[in-house]
């Protein structure tokens, strides 16, 4: 049993999402920055999907009942247990009636804690991950709140001491594929979708991403037919101001779609804190491949490495 003495801004339960109900209307929902979480489940000896926590914008602090080992990853925040510095991308163990407390992020938004066995929720949909739009998954489908107390599954504790280097890295262009929609926009509206600065709006959460910019102006203002979009698809709606789709991105849509971030970016750019300017870059769509193929033959060696230690 873990208790959350101090919830972050948003603390929820996460996995890597669901899959195979979008046309259900039901969306994946999961962590916002996956390879994160992945790499915190594979350092504390869990399969890959096992369910953690989302801390978006700590300070958090966390209470163990029970001796676990866990591991921090994604945002860079100052985390101490017991008075003791932990260090991001390291497994450590936890002993019963130990707290850890972490402190505001320095680089990223997202802080993934994952503790061996993984959280105990029941699964909705084949999922343990918190859907907030739909109030379905993991405690009750809601922030999880201070005095929140999570169940853990049994498992075998792993050695502890286990290491992988795994900071945000946040420099470079967001790159994109083009959008179904995207030569019915204007050639100045296509350059200034690729060559301005954007800023992430305020107004951003787990949903979507609103960027701050030039407005787009589509050539073509024929209305279009509702369709399916998914994390990563970025629309413009009327007024011009284009929007990311992000983990909980609803089934459909029906605004024009300019592009579509690359999955290997989306882990980037949900690190990405409001207020942060960003940049698109077009890429071709075997190149997008081939990244997402790189995150995944890392993800392979990491396990493999881990396990033969």
């Amino acid at each position: 049993m873990i208790n959350i003495v101090k919830a972050a801004l948003q603390s929820t339960v996460q996995d890597m999402g669901r899959i195979g109900f979008r046309h259900l209307g039901v969306g994946k929902a999961g962590a916002m920055d996956s390879l994160s979480l992945a790499v915190g489940n594979y350092l504390v000896g869990n399969t890959q999907g096992a369910a953690g926590l989302e801390l978006i914008m700590p300070p958090a602090r966390i209470h163990f009942d029970q001796a676990c080992v866990i591991a921090l990853t994604g945002a860079e925040c100052s985390a101490q247990l017991e008075g003791k510095a932990v260090v991001l991308g390291r497994a450590v163990q936890a002993d019963s009636g130990q707290t850890l407390v972490l402190g505001a992020p320095r680089n990223g938004i997202c802080a993934y804690l994952s503790i061996s066995g993984g959280i105990d929720v029941p699964r909705v949909l084949g999922s343990c991950s918190t859907d907030l739009q739909g109030g379905i998954g993991g405690l009750e489908g809601r922030l999880l709140r201070d005095g929140d107390s999570l169940k853990l599954h049994a498992s075998d504790l792993p050695h502890p001491a286990r290491t992988a280097v795994l900071l945000p890295h946040l420099e470079g262009a967001i790159r994109v594929i083009p959008g179904p929609e995207f030569d019915s926009f204007g050639p100045e509206s296509r350059a200034a979708f690729l060559e301005k600065p954007w800023r992430i709006g305020g107004a951003s959460n787990r949903m979507a991403y609103r960027l701050e910019g030039p407005t787009l102006i589509r050539r073509d203002s024929q209305e279009l037919r509702s369709h399916a979009v998914f994390p990563g698809v970025i629309q413009v709606p009327p007024g011009g101001a284009p929007l990311v789709l992000m983990a909980e991105a609803q089934a459909t849509g029906g605004y024009p779609k300019i592009a579509t971030v690359i999955e290997a970016d989306l882990p980037k750019l949900a690190q990405t804190r409001p207020g942060t300017v960003v940049h698109f870059e077009l890429e071709t769509r075997a190149r997008a491949r081939l990244a997402w193929q790189r995150q995944q033959i890392y993800l392979q060696r990491l396990q493999r490495s881990l396990n033969e230690n």
